[in-house]
């Protein structure tokens, strides 16, 4: 069963409400993070980068049955925490749903307010480097 790019965030939202610090969903950001699998070496390669961030983050994408499929990785693990998180809503959609996303759980769960803004810049660029990404795929398609 697949879920929409809405219900997933919906999801997510209802998780962070479990908790009642920031620290301790900083503490679940992480731990997606360590639970998100290493992305392959083939294409951890600078084409990969998403420009923007303060650390390293690769990105790659499939077309797979008519669906745009994310793995991605970081060198800083509270950034692979929120690509993870990212992946999770934007992964296994239509190019086009991707696209058109608006992530509104960004705001809700309060992730922007609690990034620093060289952080925050950086989620912008992943959000942007993920919709190009889907952009091609619908080409491709």
């Amino acid at each position: 069963m697949s879920f929409s790019i809405d219900e997933i965030q919906d999801q997510i939202i209802e998780e962070f409400q479990l908790f009642d610090q920031w620290i301790e969903k900083y503490e679940y950001i992480i731990e997606l993070g360590k639970n998100l699998p290493d992305l392959d070496d083939q294409y951890m390669r600078n084409e990969n980068l998403v420009p923007g961030c303060q650390s390293r983050v690769w990105l790659h994408a499939e077309l797979e049955g008519g669906k745009a499929v994310y793995a991605a990785d970081s060198d800083a693990i509270i950034t692979k925490g929120i690509i993870a998180l990212l992946i999770r809503v934007l992964s296994e959609q239509p190019p086009e749903s991707v696209h058109e996303a608006e992530l509104y759980f960004i705001d809700r769960i309060g992730l922007k307010d609690h990034l620093s803004s060289t952080r925050s810049n950086g989620l912008v660029s992943m959000i942007n480097k993920m919709r190009s990404v889907a952009r091609e795929l619908a080409e491709v398609a």
